[in-house]
């Protein structure tokens, strides 16, 4: 394991130079007559690959572009509004607290107000975002961002009863190339049954979803340090 997570890290890094090397500058770019993309979409690209760096160092990136999970059927957003408390995850980079929880709240344009906490070395972090629907024929699949610099990352709702469970998926590409993804199996409390997580990691592999790596969230004693 060890050994193939090395040679997929030397792989991407060798993506990585290939890239910047075919694309040094916007200026490069106008000299390929099969690329077809504005500057404002080069730039926008370029942000990308400079947020999936950091990303790279910490998940396990896999070869092809990202897989196309079946999402909740008529997903409805107000319904998903609320407190959502993290069960269980693929490992992150940017999530390495406990007591992880978002909390969802609906504005008057359509879109939804993220607020993101984690407790981090005794300390109450927290994180203010937006959500909006991406795709009005599928409204499961949203899109989140956490700055304004940067493009919306997908969160798609796979599965959910909307009062007990749910199971969110994030996927990003370069040049289907390679993709690094996340997945997430989310509660209304701070638990939920073994039999809950086991089938929604049973709903991440039927979808070409790998996560073998994921583990249990700690969400043990929050409350009385909150």
């Amino acid at each position: 394991m060890v050994v193939e997570r090395d040679r997929l890290s030397q792989k991407s890094s060798l993506c990585f130079q290939y890239i910047t090397y075919r694309y040094r500058t916007v200026h490069d770019i106008k000299r390929y007559s099969t690329v077809k993309v504005s500057v404002r979409k080069m730039k926008a690209f370029l942000w990308g690959l400079l947020a999936l760096v950091p990303i790279l160092k910490a998940q396990v990136p896999h070869w092809g572009p990202c897989p196309e999970p079946a999402t909740q059927p008529a997903f409805n957003l107000k319904k998903f509004m609320g407190r959502w408390f993290e069960i269980a995850k693929l490992p992150a980079q940017f999530e390495r607290g406990r007591c992880i929880e978002t909390n969802f709240t609906l504005m008057l344009d359509g879109s939804a107000r993220v607020v993101g906490s984690e407790i981090l070395k005794g300390e109450l972090k927290t994180i203010e975002g937006t959500a909006v629907v991406e795709d009005k024929r599928n409204p499961a699949k949203l899109g989140i961002s956490f700055s304004y610099v940067l493009p919306y990352t997908p969160y798609w709702i796979l599965s959910t009863d909307y009062e007990n469970s749910a199971l969110v998926y994030s996927c990003t590409d370069v040049l289907r190339l390679f993709h690094v993804d996340f997945a997430w199996i989310l509660g209304r409390t701070r638990s939920l049954p073994a039999a809950t997580i086991d089938h929604g990691k049973e709903v991440f592999t039927n979808n070409n979803i790998d996560v073998s790596r994921m583990i249990l969230s700690r969400q043990q004693g929050c409350d009385k340090d909150l």
